[in-house]
C-alpha cells in the first residue's frame, strides 16, 4: 500500500476508507500546491483548471528568469523596462491575477483533500499548512503589486516628461534646490542651494555648494540676464524690499515681477519661473550647464530619512534643536534638546536639526553639514535598503521631491549611481574657506575653481620619467 501512494493514480483515486491513505495523500496535494500550482488539479482533480495554473505558473517563472539574464546582462535595460509606466501597470494587473489565482487554486485544492476522510488529528495541521502557504504565496504576490503599483506612482509623480539631454562637458549636472514649501512656491526662500554633478563616465559625484546670502550674482542667457546684465544688483521693485541675495531670486520672479511671461515654458517641463530664474544664477555663478533641477521639500524631508531608515553623521560639535530663537542678549529659547558631538545615528528629526541649525554655528558651518547629510544620504541608497524599504522610499519621494529629470534618464541614472557607490563624494563649498567672499565674489575665480574640480589636470611625465 505505501508504494500506491506515490503515484498519480493514487492521488486521482485514492483508497477514501483509509484515513492514513487519505492523510498522506493530503499533505502531498498542499504542498504540490504551494511548489507547483495547478499540480494538484492536473493530479487529483479538474485537470482544465491545473492547466491554466500550471501555465500560468511556468509562464510568471519564464518571466522571473528572462529579468534575472537580464539583469546579469544589461542592469540599464532592465531599469529602462521597470521604469515604464505600462510596463508597471500591466505587471501590477497580472500579480494581482496571480494572487487571485493562487487562493482559487488553494480553495480547490482543500476541496480535492476531502478533510473529513484524514485522520482527525492531522485535519487542523493540513487546513493550518494550506492557509499559511496560501498567505505566503498570494501575499507575496499582492506585496509585488503593491511595490510596482508605488513605483508607477512614484514615477508619473516626482520625475518629468521631457526628453533627455547628453552631457554637458562630461557632466551630468543637477540644482539641488531645499526649502520649506507651506508658504507656496513662489513665496519661500531656498534654504539650500547645491548643484550635484555626477561625470557621465565614471559617476564620480561633486557637489557644489553655493551659499544662499550671495549676492550680485550673474545669470546665463535668459530673461534674468536681459534685466540684469551686470549681475543681480539691485531689486526688481523698490516696493518689494527684497534683497539682491540668490535664494531671493524665487520671491522675486514670483511676486515682482512677470515670471509667467518670463518663463514661459516653465510648467511645461514641471518647474516655476523661481526655479527658473534660480537655475540660470546658478549657471552663471558656476559657469557650466545645468539641465536639470531637484527640489526638496525641508518641511518633509525627515520623512525620506526615516525611510531609509536613518543616517549615519559624525557630528563635530554640539547642535541645539527645537524651533529656536535668538534674544537680544544672545542667549537661545526654544531649545528642544540637543544633538551631542561624534557618530551618531540620526532619525529623520534629528537629521533636519541638523541641517538647518545655524544659531551656535555660521551659516557656512550649516552649508558643510547639508552638504554631509546629502553624502549620507547617498551612501544609505544602497540596493538592499531601496529593496526592503522600497514603498516607503517611494512615498516620502513622491511627497517632497520634485524635478524636471524625465523618466527616460532612470536606467541610465541607475548605473552611475551604482558606478558612484564606489567612490567618495567631493564637494567645493563657494565660502571664505576657499578665498571666496559671498558678498562680493569674484566669479571668474570660482568658474576656474569648478573647471579644475571637474576637470583636472593629468599630470606630464618628466623626460626620462620611468615612472619608479
Amino acid at each position: 500500500m505505501p508504494s500506491a501512494l506515490w503515484n498519480a493514480h493514487s492521488l486521482r483515486t485514492p483508497d477514501t476508507s483509509s484515513p492514513a491513505v487519505m492523510t498522506r495523500r493530503a499533505w502531498w496535494l498542499v504542498v504540490l500546491n504551494f511548489l507547483l500550482p495547478g499540480s494538484a488539479q492536473t493530479l487529483a482533480g479538474h485537470r482544465r483548471l491545473g492547466r491554466v495554473g500550471l501555465v500560468s505558473t511556468l509562464a510568471l517563472w519564464a518571466l522571473v528568469v528572462v529579468l534575472v539574464v537580464l539583469a546579469a546582462l544589461s542592469w540599464t535595460s532592465l531599469v529602462s523596462i521597470l521604469a515604464n509606466w505600462f510596463v508597471l501597470l500591466v505587471a501590477q494587473v497580472i500579480l494581482l491575477a496571480y494572487a487571485v489565482l493562487w487562493i482559487v487554486l488553494t480553495i480547490d485544492t482543500l476541496r480535492l483533500v476531502r478533510l473529513v476522510k484524514t485522520r482527525p488529528r492531522a485535519r487542523v495541521g493540513i487546513a493550518a499548512l494550506a492557509v499559511a502557504l496560501v498567505v505566503v504565496s498570494s501575499g507575496s504576490a499582492v506585496y509585488a503589486s503593491q511595490v510596482a503599483g508605488s513605483a508607477r506612482d512614484a514615477i508619473s509623480t516626482v520625475f518629468g516628461g521631457g526628453p533627455s539631454v547628453p552631457p554637458s562637458d562630461g557632466y551630468y549636472n543637477f540644482l539641488l534646490l531645499g526649502a520649506d514649501s507651506g508658504g507656496g512656491r513662489d513665496h519661500m526662500l531656498f534654504d539650500s542651494i547645491s548643484v550635484v554633478s555626477v561625470n557621465a563616465d565614471s559617476g564620480a559625484v561633486t557637489i557644489t555648494g553655493i551659499p544662499r546670502d550671495m549676492r550680485n550674482v550673474p545669470f546665463s542667457d535668459g530673461p534674468m540676464q536681459e534685466r540684469y546684465p551686470n549681475g543681480h544688483e539691485g531689486h526688481a521693485d523698490a516696493t518689494c524690499g527684497w534683497d539682491n541675495k540668490i535664494n531671493q531670486l524665487n520671491t522675486e520672479v514670483g511676486l515682482c515681477l512677470d515670471g509667467d511671461a518670463m518663463y514661459p515654458d516653465a510648467a511645461a517641463i514641471g518647474s516655476t519661473p523661481g526655479i527658473e530664474a534660480t537655475r540660470d544664477a546658478a549657471e552663471g555663478v558656476l559657469g557650466i550647464e545645468i539641465p536639470y533641477f531637484v527640489f526638496v521639500d525641508m518641511d518633509g524631508f525627515a520623512a525620506l530619512i526615516d525611510a531609509l531608515g536613518g543616517v549615519d553623521i559624525t557630528v563635530a560639535e554640539r547642535l541645539p534643536t527645537g524651533a529656536l530663537h535668538k534674544n537680544a542678549d544672545g542667549s537661545l529659547s526654544g531649545i528642544k534638546g540637543w544633538i551631542e558631538a561624534g557618530a551618531q545615528h540620526m532619525d529623520g528629526d534629528t537629521a533636519q536639526w541638523y541641517a538647518r541649525s545655524r544659531y551656535t554655528t555660521s551659516d557656512y558651518d550649516r552649508m558643510k553639514r547639508q552638504r554631509q547629510l546629502q553624502a549620507a544620504i547617498l551612501d544609505q541608497f544602497t540596493p538592499a535598503t531601496v529593496l526592503t524599504r522600497f514603498q516607503d522610499i517611494s512615498k516620502a519621494g513622491s511627497e517632497i521631491v520634485h524635478t524636471d529629470i524625465p523618466a527616460s534618464m532612470l536606467s541610465y541614472l541607475a548605473d552611475l549611481a551604482v558606478k558612484a557607490k564606489e567612490q567618495e563624494v567631493s564637494t567645493i563649498e563657494l565660502t571664505h574657506e576657499n578665498g571666496i567672499d559671498p558678498d562680493d565674489p569674484d566669479f571668474a575665480y570660482i568658474h576656474e575653481l569648478v573647471d579644475d574640480t571637474l576637470h583636472p589636470a593629468t599630470p606630464t611625465p618628466t623626460p626620462g620619467d620611468d615612472g619608479q
